[in-house]
């Protein structure tokens, strides 16, 4: 996921009914961020939307921004000169503001400027927080962008399991933390339990599955804690990879910006994660 946030996003600013005709109710999503060439988040070129909102409050999280459902003020106290302007809007980048309404129709104006980019394998990838958060908005816009043949692939936490909305997506990328409810709960706010019950629900619905463990020292970097990940999953046809993803710093002095706590985990050196993935098992 990305580490970035667009400091064009203005709270407030009114979003344009362009869903249908006099009588169609817009249906509204609030949108972290929109990476365009995204390398990350998915096969190919894509175009990455970052939703607000997680069930999810994981200590390393490096989108912290992506977790409250309600638009967010990012203070970067270095970046500010003191002009006294702040209510005109902050062009300097020491205030930025997290979270627009959008309507499905404004972003598929974004996904039809970048569809030549995408070519047999890219396209949107819903990402975030927790796209699943607001399924309506996911809905309405995977419709348009089938009707445009632009091909749909999901990031998600799978807390919720929404059958038809998951059977929709090209791709369904996916995390298991930590295999065990303690340890998953203490680090991310929540048991384990119902998502893997969501995994096994998800794994026969015919659509590609790619999971991933991010590696944290201290919490799941452990070769008994990534081998009972990976037998799990690895009974799971349906999945057809699984990656290990080091835990990177990025989301520091967005949690800082916040006014939150910064994670102080370290980041896995490359012996470690090589003896990690002879654990992970290939298909």
């Amino acid at each position: 996921m990305s580490g970035s946030v667009e400091s064009g996003f203005a709270v407030g600013e009114r979003t344009a009914d362009i869903s249908g005709g006099d009588n169609a109710e817009p249906v509204y999503g609030l949108v972290a961020d929109i990476e365009r060439g995204s390398l990350h988040d998915g096969p190919g070129i894509r175009t990455a939307v970052f939703m607000k909102g997680c069930p999810l409050d994981c200590a390393w999280c490096h989108n912290p921004e992506c977790i409250s459902p309600k638009p967010q003020t990012l203070y970067y106290p270095e970046k500010c000169v003191g002009c006294g302007h702040c209510a005109d809007g902050c062009h300097n980048g020491a205030r930025v503001v997290c979270g627009k309404r959008m309507t499905p129709d404004e972003l598929l104006l974004v996904l039809l400027e970048d569809r030549e980019y995408y070519g047999d394998t890219g396209g949107l990838t819903l990402t975030g927080g927790e796209p699943l958060m607001q399924p309506a908005f996911a809905r309405e816009l995977i419709r348009l962008a089938r009707r445009e043949r632009i091909g749909v692939a999901v990031e998600t936490s799978l807390y919720y399991y929404d059958e038809e909305l998951l059977k929709s997506f090209d791709l369904i990328m996916f995390d298991l933390k930590l295999p065990d409810d303690e340890r998953h709960r203490k680090y991310t706010g929540v048991g384990v339990t119902n998502i893997k019950e969501h995994i096994l629900k998800v794994a026969r619905l015919g659509v590609k599955l790619l999971a991933r463990t991010p590696v944290v020292p201290g919490v799941n970097a452990d070769i008994e804690t990534i081998a009972e990940i990976s037998d799990f999953l690895y009974s799971l046809p349906a999945v057809y990879k699984y990656e290990l993803l080091p835990y990177h710093p990025l989301g520091r002095p967005k949690r800082e910006a916040l006014g939150l706590r910064p994670d102080r985990f370290d980041v896995p050196d490359r012996k470690l994660m090589e003896e990690l993935n002879r654990y992970a098992f290939v298909r």
